[in-house]
Parts: structure tokens; C-alpha cells; sequence
């Protein structure tokens, strides 16, 4: 069975379509796991569901949150999830995925503490006095994907035979250095401290979608101390994560992390050599164990490339503007990452484990959020475009036992299609109002442009 968009009025639906493909997906009517606490490190999570760090393209071109990004953290914290996952935030100019990327300094780091007591303050007007969710900023180098300016900058790790012809990127294009990853150690070091004296409660080294540091970890035709073998490969977020650790007082730190990129070996990590469509988790279990060591509280699972390969973390309906669909069903993609997680969680018992690839579900999400829980699948169950567009969902399944079918996120990619028209993005369909001008705008610049 080829890709299929969500038509499913009942579970017993969905239910055929699992068994004609032959892949199961856990659910139950009992959504009581979800609302059970979770400890995080020191510190205690009200409820298993979280907001993924979605990120907005909407800051100012300091690096501060704007107008729109607020918003949307006080829309987040008003529902009710237990953990607020902040989205992606540049460690520096230059490693940032867009002009308007949020940029944390010295110089912006009082804005990212307002923003944080804002949100949270929300959040206990709207939940009660007694509300406070678990919450992580993720430190971000985009690497390959940089775009500080009007056009992109790539800063690679090693030459990809497939991103780079796609990305334009020449052979003698330079890699970063050894010595550029040494002092970017320190950056990241910089950045922790400003996250933990802002407030949050964790930071995420990002190393996840082909960034940066995901992309070290697929090294294997690199040279010298940051490439080759797994020790040189994984180095640099083992120092980092260690040097952090011991020298960020109070810090906790997260990690969102690839296990899987689905993209040929040798420029794909976590994958079979002979298939890329095969998993082989052997090293990133092998990482998850060092990194567990290292102080990591908390790993929240994805896999894929958001630019080359989106159906791997983010199962759709409908693609950007040109492009493919995937020879998979979505539901298997849904249950591909799901097991992922499954697979880190009986590895790593003792760590929290954070589930990702549930939107597509739309209002069958908590159904199966809670029979993953209960199965000890995961401990937590991260929502992303759907935050997008029902930013309620936590509440309502807390509080009424379903989500409302006619505003779940029908992964129809626009708040995609925005980023990749350089706007600032959000929910299309379901906040229309702010968010459809500014599609609008970026698909009429858009066409003029190929027109021109």
C-alpha cells in the first residue's frame, strides 16, 4: 500500500489499514497514563505530553523573541503540556538556519528570561497557581543549513555525495575545522550558562535533522579528530555535553538526537550499510549509554532530514510546493519512529525518553500516546505541528478525554512551505488570521521569482 492521506472516521479503520499493511500501532481508550507526573532529573513534569520545539522564523534580527514568538509560547504554556520545549535558538550569528532565528548572547539573553517568566506566568493564569511544566531550550548550530543573512552561508562537516549536489554545495567547498570545533565547544558553553541563569530548566544540544552536530555523527569520510571512527565521530558532543555538565552550575541537560537519518551510508548515521531504509541502532545505542554516563537526563528520539527526507520524522498528507511523496504508507513512518524510541527506551531503562512522529494521528493521538506510556515505550509523548495547530491539545486531553477532530493539524506542510518562503511561520489553516497573509505573500514571491 502506496502513500495515503488521513481518512479514518473510526479507529476500527485505521485499525484495517494497520493490519492490511502488516505493522501494528499500540492504543487504548484509558488516555489516564497521560496524565501522570514524570521526573525529569531534580525536578517533576505535571503530565507525559510535551510541546516540541517548533520554531517560528519570527525573532528579531538580534536574536530576541518577537511579537509572534511570544504568542506562541504563552498559546503553548496556556495548554497545559507538561514539558515546553523551546525551539530551535542559534548559539551563534553564523549558525543560524534563517535571519530571524532566535539568537541567544549576552546581548539578547534578558529577553529569553521574559520570555520564560511570560510564558510560565500565562500558563498558571490560564491552569492554576499549582502549573509548572518542565522546560528545555534547545541550543542550535545549523550547520549545512546556515542562513544567517538573505542567503544561505553552509557550514559542513563533511561532503555529502547526495546534500551536496542537492544544496548546490562545490567539492572544495571547506569543511569546518578541527580548531572552528574546538573553540565552537566553548560557544556552546556560553550559551548553557545563558539558557540556565534565564530559567529554563534544561538545554538541548541539538543534534538532530542533519545540523551540525548530527552531521558529525555521520563523519565517516572526515579526517582527524571529529571524523572516521565512532570515538572521533561522537567526540564532539561528548565534550561538549561533559564540559557542560561540569561547569554549568544547575544545568540539566536533553538532548534531541537523531538515531536514524534513512540516508546512505557513509553519509548517513544510525543505518544499515547495505539499505539506508534499514535502522541500525547499534552506535546510537552505543552513544545513548556514553551520554547517559555523561549526565543526560532526558532524549527526545527523532530521525530524518526535514529538508531532504521529511516523511521520516514527520509523516504528511501533503508535501512543500514540489515536493515528493514517499513509497511508504504514512503509518508506517508513524510506527518506524515509534518503535525507534521503543528501541531507546529498552536500551537506556533508567532514561527519560521522549516520543516523537505523532501528529499524522491527528484525534487518535491520544489513544495511542497512552498505549505507548503504558507499554513503556516512552515516558513522555511529544506533539509538534499539532502544537501548531491545537496548542490546547494537552488540556483537552487531560480535561475532556479527546481531541476535537475538527481542529487537529491535518500535516498539510504550509507552516513548512513557510519557513521554506522565508516567513514566519505557524498554523495556516487553523490560525488563519496571522499566519495566512503571510503564506499568501511567500507563494505569490515565490511564483514571481521562478516566473522571473
Amino acid at each position: 500500500m502506496l502513500h495515503q492521506p488521513f481518512h479514518y472516521r473510526t479507529i476500527e479503520d485505521l485499525e484495517g489499514d494497520l493490519n492490511e499493511l502488516g505493522i501494528a500501532l499500540p492504543h487504548q481508550a484509558d488516555l489516564s497514563p497521560l496524565a501522570k507526573p514524570v521526573r525529569i532529573a531534580d525536578q517533576t513534569a505535571p503530565n507525559r505530553l510535551a510541546v516540541q520545539p517548533m520554531e517560528g522564523c519570527d525573532g528579531t534580527l538580534d536574536g530576541s523573541p518577537d511579537t509572534l514568538t511570544t504568542r506562541r509560547y504563552l498559546r503553548f504554556a496556556a495548554g497545559g503540556a507538561g514539558l515546553l520545549w523551546f525551539e530551535a535558538t542559534a548559539i551563534a550569528p553564523e549558525a543560524r538556519a534563517n535571519p530571524r532565528q532566535l539568537l541567544l548572547t549576552d546581548k539578547t539573553a534578558w529577553s529569553f528570561e521574559r520570555l520564560h517568566e511570560t510564558a510560565l506566568a500565562e500558563g498558571r493564569r490560564v491552569n492554576g497557581s499549582d502549573y509548572r511544566p518542565f522546560t528545555v531550550i534547545q541550543l542550535a548550530h545549523s550547520g549545512r543549513y546556515s542562513r544567517p543573512v538573505d542567503r544561505p552561508a553552509p557550514i559542513i562537516a563533511h561532503h555529502d555525495g547526495l546534500l551536496d549536489r542537492a544544496m548546490g554545495i562545490p567539492d572544495d567547498h571547506a569543511l569546518i575545522s578541527d580548531a572552528e570545533l574546538d573553540r565552537l565547544q566553548e560557544t556552546y558553553l556560553a550559551a548553557a550558562r545563558l539558557a540556565t541563569e534565564a530559567g529554563f530548566d534544561g538545554v538541548d544540544i541539538k543534534a538532530c535533522h542533519r545540523y551540525l552536530i548530527s552531521e558529525l555523527l555521520a563523519a565517516h569520510t572526515r579526517e582527524g579528530r571529529y571524523g572516521g571512527p565512532f570515538e572521533n565521530r561522537t567526540r564532539f558532543l561528548l565534550e561538549t555535553v561533559r564540559r557542560v555538565k561540569a561547569e554549568v552550575r544547575g544545568v540539566r541537560i536533553t538532548l534531541r538526537l537523531n538515531v536514524y537519518d534513512g540516508h546512505p551510508y557513509p553519509w548517513g548515521w544510525g543505518v544499515s550499510r547495505d539499505d539506508p531504509a534499514i535502522p541500525d541502532l547499534s552506535e546510537p545505542l552505543r552513544l545513548i549509554r556514553l551520554l547517559q554516563e555523561a549526565g543526560v537526563s532526558l532524549v527526545n528520539v527523532t530521525a530524518g532530514n526535514p529538508y531532504y527526507t521529511p516523511h521520516i520524522n514527520r509523516p504528511f498528507d501533503q508535501n512543500v510546493t514540489g515536493g515528493y511523496l514517499p513509497e511508504e504508507h504514512p503509518l508506517q513512518g508513524v510506527v518506524r519512529i515509534i518503535d525507534l524510541a521503543r528501541q531507546v527506551k529498552a536500551a537506556a531503562p533508567d532514561l527519560v525518553v521522549l516520543g516523537s512522529g505523532y501528529s499524522w494521528l491527528r484525534q487518535y493521538v491520544g489513544r495511542v500516546a497512552a498505549a505507548v506510556l503504558a507499554g513503556g515505550g516512552a515516558d513522555i509523548i511529544g506533539l509538534g505541528r499539532l502544537s501548531f495547530a491545537y496548542p490546547n491539545f494537552a488540556r483537552d486531553l487531560l480535561s475532556r478525554g479527546e481531541l476535537d477532530a475538527r481542529r487537529v493539524c491535518i500535516t498539510c506542510s504550509r507552516c513548512t512551505q513557510i519557513m521554506r518562503d522565508h516567513g514566519r511561520t505557524g498554523c495556516v489553516p487553523f490560525d488563519r488570521d496571522v499566519y495566512g497573509p503571510i503564506y499568501r505573500h511567500g507563494r505569490q514571491a515565490a511564483r514571481q521569482q521562478a516566473g522571473a
